[in-house]
């Protein structure tokens, strides 16, 4: 009996000590990953709350130049964003993982590499801008609201490249976790952004056009603020100044920068066809500015899940570049079980103040109620979107983007959307069914992504990644059967 006390005694030490190491590198890791991840939050909440501000201005200038301002934000803009952003995520990937095997030295190549690809692709979208409002018009949204939405894009074209220009920077200082300077520029423009918002929308009177020519004063004072921190002499390592080697060995480059396009545009324009689908409905003013004011929360949240989003992508990366995979998977882990909490915090503020948050956004009784409808959605998306953008992080950091390309088109526009259109026009629940369906492809994206994250065979990951620098760096020719392997996970 003793004996048997003195195992079970001993069991119960050794219990404690383990507890006591995890809870120890749950710890550590949490303060690695808030490291990356609170700037990174809240530099993304400021840059979005760019946005944010300008719908707001438009919103007291009237509602429909409310709703042409939410329909070019969720659709035009949301198209172009996730093409440049999902082009620049490559760059996520490979100065991650060259960060985590210490070859500083091709960082700034990368970026260089990734400004050529972003730019020129932003010179073949400006003829979205361009003919905003025939698109609109051919997506049957309102006339009113699509020439409206017509001449506001016509005047903030310039925020198309500041887009291309930015997204490169900004993986660029992420992936070294260099990001609380991004924060500060990001919050003194934000005040800036408010200022001029103040000064020519509501005090002038310059209404649209004043409100888009603030917006690219603003993105643009962001890239000069990136940039001139860029060549301080922050970077000695990373950054050695324009080189020509950029524009060598772009076609792997491209490769993964259009998977990863792909991937991240699945997901952003699945908002935006849900826009779209609540503009065909009978009363698309009353609906689209719901969903609009709706969707503008959703989004706040959504950048701050985002944080985590790009935490975890370094975090995942630096440790596979390094060949660390335990120290990876523990990562995804910590990451996930924290953005968790943290949006089951928003979900209960929107629950219990779904009536007053489309206050903010306009003064018609009619909006407020009909917005007020769909906060239960609202809140249900919050909480599975802080659970999705970490497992896209995870993809990006591990090169992923192919697979989970596919996973996105499956969920989102076999399943998520048709189901949305069903509930929203043949079974009359209207905005209430067509966010109710996309709801069900978020969640059934959620539960794949958790399954193959956490099936994962970290070791072979840590592989391949050391195999894709050397691929999409260009300093190695590998054999075909190892470029192939790596092509198939990317």
């Amino acid at each position: 009996m003793k004996v048997h006390a003195r195992a079970q005694a001993s069991l119960r030490e050794l219990e404690l000590i383990e507890m006591r190491e995890i809870l120890k590198n749950s710890w550590y890791e949490s303060k690695k990953l808030w490291h990356i991840a609170l700037p990174a939050v809240i530099t993304l909440v400021l840059q979005f709350s760019i946005s944010f501000v300008t719908v707001a201005f438009s919103g007291h200038i009237g509602d429909v130049e409310l709703d042409a301002v939410a329909v070019v934000e969720n659709v035009i803009e949301g198209f172009v964003y996730g093409v440049l952003l999902g082009m620049g995520s490559a760059l996520e990937t490979l100065c991650g993982q060259a960060v985590g095997a210490g070859q500083f030295e091709m960082l700034g190549i990368y970026m260089q590499r990734s400004w050529i690809i972003c730019l020129t692709t932003a010179l073949f979208l400006t003829p979205v801008y361009i003919f905003t409002s025939p698109i609109l018009k051919i997506l049957h949204q309102s006339r009113q609201i699509s020439e409206t939405a017509g001449q506001y894009t016509l005047w903030a074209m310039p925020q198309l490249f500041a887009y291309a220009f930015n997204f490169p920077l900004q993986k660029f200082f992420q992936s070294q976790s260099k990001v609380w300077v991004m924060t500060a520029i990001s919050g003194v423009v934000l005040g800036v952004h408010v200022l001029l918002n103040w000064v020519f929308v509501i005090k002038l009177g310059k209404g649209l056009i004043g409100a888009a020519m603030v917006g690219n004063i603003s993105w643009w004072l962001i890239n000069l603020g990136q940039f001139l921190y860029l060549i301080s002499g922050a970077f000695p390592e990373a950054w050695k100044g324009f080189s020509r080697a950029a524009f060598k060995n772009l076609a792997g480059f491209v490769r993964l920068s259009l998977a990863s396009a792909v991937m991240l545009c699945l997901e952003l324009w699945y908002f935006s066809a849900v826009i779209i689908l609540v503009g065909l409905l009978k009363h698309p003013e009353l609906e689209v500015g719901a969903i609009s004011i709706s969707m503008n929360y959703e989004l706040w949240t959504f950048m701050i899940a985002l944080g985590f989003n790009v935490a975890i992508s370094v975090r995942v990366s630096n440790e596979l570049g390094a060949n660390h995979p335990k120290a990876a998977k523990f990562s995804v882990i910590i990451a996930v079980i924290t953005s968790t909490f943290i949006g089951l915090i928003f979900t209960i503020i929107v629950l219990v103040e779904r009536k007053q948050l489309p206050k903010f956004f306009t003064d018609s009784p009619d909006l407020i109620k009909e917005t007020s409808k769909l906060g239960f959605l609202l809140a249900a998306t919050i909480f599975l979107n802080s659970i999705q953008p970490v497992l896209s992080g995870v993809a990006i950091g591990a090169g992923w983007q192919t697979l989970v390309a596919f996973i996105n088109t499956g969920c989102y526009y076999i399943v998520g959307l048709p189901l949305g259109a069903i509930l929203g026009f043949k079974l009359k629940m209207d905005a209430l069914g067509i966010w109710s369906g996309m709801l069900v492809g978020t969640a059934l994206q959620t539960i794949l992504l958790l399954t193959i994250t956490f099936k994962t065979k970290w070791q072979k990951e840590a592989t391949l990644a050391e195999e894709r620098i050397k691929v999409w760096g260009g300093h190695v020719e590998l054999p075909s059967s190892q470029v192939a392997a790596i092509k198939e996970y990317t």
